[in-house]
């Protein structure tokens, strides 16, 4: 026991120094970027036609980062595709990826833009971050060389991949991630031969990285939070919005809270493709969010955060998701029960009828349960319960659980469903729960407006997602969606 005593007491002062020097705060900052576009062609670009490209997205992103360091901020996310767009085959790409290396090389493009092949975005972006003193992540590609003794290496003898890299405020590359689940659309990309969890260190604490549809899948995202505890994960997204249970600020926000960590969310920003929705979001909701289907502007948004949420008193307590709805008795089919579809998923549904009472309805093995009371019903607008219990299979194949009061489109039970973003019934109470046979549930509320509701709801320990407060606003949907990673 003696001989083990020196290393105790050194690992007991090394930690006194990291508590000594962590910060319990710090300031993140996430930018929605309306990017400036490639015109549509036959032939890829020339290489300085693509970097002109770029470089004109980049001078808009260098005056967020510059205000975002104004305003304190410590870090800086940047968007999926926010440096050159989509639009491209795998060849009309090429021009615009650059060599990206592993970060163990231990590398600051800014002030040495020679050791390795000419990479003028990566020297531009360390800079950036080198100049403002502040953490920069942004969204390139990556460009691998391979030959015929690797079976897997594609004909045109390269890998490429869609690549989010991060700067420290010294502008050394400290973390590259390779997007590991592909959107359909994204034919230009290679899937890496294995999931990456990418995670560093910083006085505020430990960041892991993903992009996008990777939210969606346990690989690298629940792996990440759950496994290797990482304190805030940074999300440059391209999110397309898909009410109502898909928008970006509403599921963005409910995975945050669901699994209990900081999430930085950069979305691009494209009302033609329904793009918009970054957030800056806790384990207790947001702390600043937006969304703009009005306008092509970008938006900066800057905000506070725990460094280490999972201490902080703020920090939701442990969730069992099914004990509640459990121990409900499980009633017979409603005689109003129809069914309906959501994103190409068949829901359950049973309408309310009356402006307060208790429902349940059920699919397979998931019954969802309501306990309501309606502020202001109106007698123009439909509200429903509903449950999916399914693999959805549509842009991926993943298994979902869902319970959800919802409003229809119209007063046609077959438009409900259907995108909403307005609504006018309140509601002075409501209580929703699942018999979910997953741990993995996000918790959601949305308002008219597509409004989110920070600090008006709450989930309980036994899985009843609640009003805290009487009626604020008009509410499009509340929901309990479940992934059941297991079962894809």
């Amino acid at each position: 026991m003696l001989a083990f005593q020196p290393l105790v007491q050194g690992t007991v002062f090394a930690l006194s120094v990291l508590q000594a020097v962590a910060w319990d705060s710090f300031t993140a900052a996430v930018y929605e970027h309306s990017v400036i576009l490639p015109a549509l062609a036959n032939e890829p670009p020339s290489p300085d036609d693509a970097l002109a490209l770029m470089n004109k997205n980049m001078d808009i992103l260098e005056g967020a980062i510059k205000e975002a360091a104004r305003q304190g901020a410590h870090i800086i996310v940047t968007p999926e595709d926010g440096i050159y767009g989509w639009r491209f085959t795998r060849e009309a790409i090429y021009p615009y990826l650059e060599d990206i290396p592993d970060p163990e090389v231990n590398w600051i493009p800014c002030t040495d833009p020679k050791r390795f092949a000419p990479a003028p975005v990566q020297e531009r972006l360390s800079c950036m971050a080198r100049n403002n003193s502040i953490y920069v992540v942004a969204n390139i590609g990556d460009k691998k060389s391979c030959n015929s003794s690797d079976p897997s290496c594609p004909r045109d003898g390269r890998y490429q991949y869609n690549t989010d890299v991060v700067f420290d405020s010294e502008g050394k590359l400290i973390a590259r991630y390779h997007k590991y689940n592909l959107f359909m659309s994204e034919t230009q990309f290679n899937i890496p031969k294995e999931p990456e969890t990418v995670t560093f260190e910083t006085p505020f604490g430990k960041f892991g990285i993903f992009t996008c549809f990777d939210i969606l899948f346990r690989e690298p995202a629940v792996v990440l939070v759950s496994e290797l505890q990482v304190d805030t994960v940074l999300f440059p997204t391209a999110w397309m919005n898909v009410l109502p249970f898909l928008t970006a600020v509403e599921f963005h926000s409910a995975w945050a809270m669901g699994m209990g960590v900081n999430l930085l969310s950069a979305n691009t920003h494209n009302t033609g493709l329904a793009m918009t929705g970054s957030g800056i979001y806790a384990p207790d909701g947001a702390r600043a969010y937006y969304y703009n289907m009005k306008t092509e502007d970008g938006h900066l948004l800057v905000a506070q955060l725990s460094s280490h949420p999972r201490i902080s008193p703020a920090y939701p307590p442990a969730v069992n998701w099914s004990s509640y709805a459990q121990s409900i008795e499980r009633f017979s089919p409603n005689d109003h029960d129809f069914s309906g579809l959501i994103f190409h998923d068949r829901f359950t549904f049973t309408e309310l009828t009356k402006p307060e009472g208790n429902l349940t309805v059920c699919q397979k093995v998931l019954c969802c349960h309501l306990n309501y009371k309606m502020a202001e019903k109106q007698e123009d607008e439909v509200y429903v319960l509903g449950a999916f219990d399914g693999l959805h299979v549509v842009e991926g194949q993943y298994y979902l659980q869902i319970c959800t009061l919802l409003k229809c489109k119209s007063t046609d039970l077959k438009s409900c469903g259907q995108p909403v973003e307005t609504a006018q019934t309140k509601f002075d109470t409501f209580s929703l729960s699942g018999t979910f046979g997953t741990h993995y549930v996000f918790p959601e509320v949305l308002y008219s407006g597509v409004q989110l509701a920070p600090g008006e709801f709450e989930v309980l320990s036994d899985g009843r997602l609640i009003s805290k407060i009487g009626p604020t606003k008009p509410v499009i949907t509340v929901t309990l969606f479940g992934r059941w990673y297991e079962k894809d």
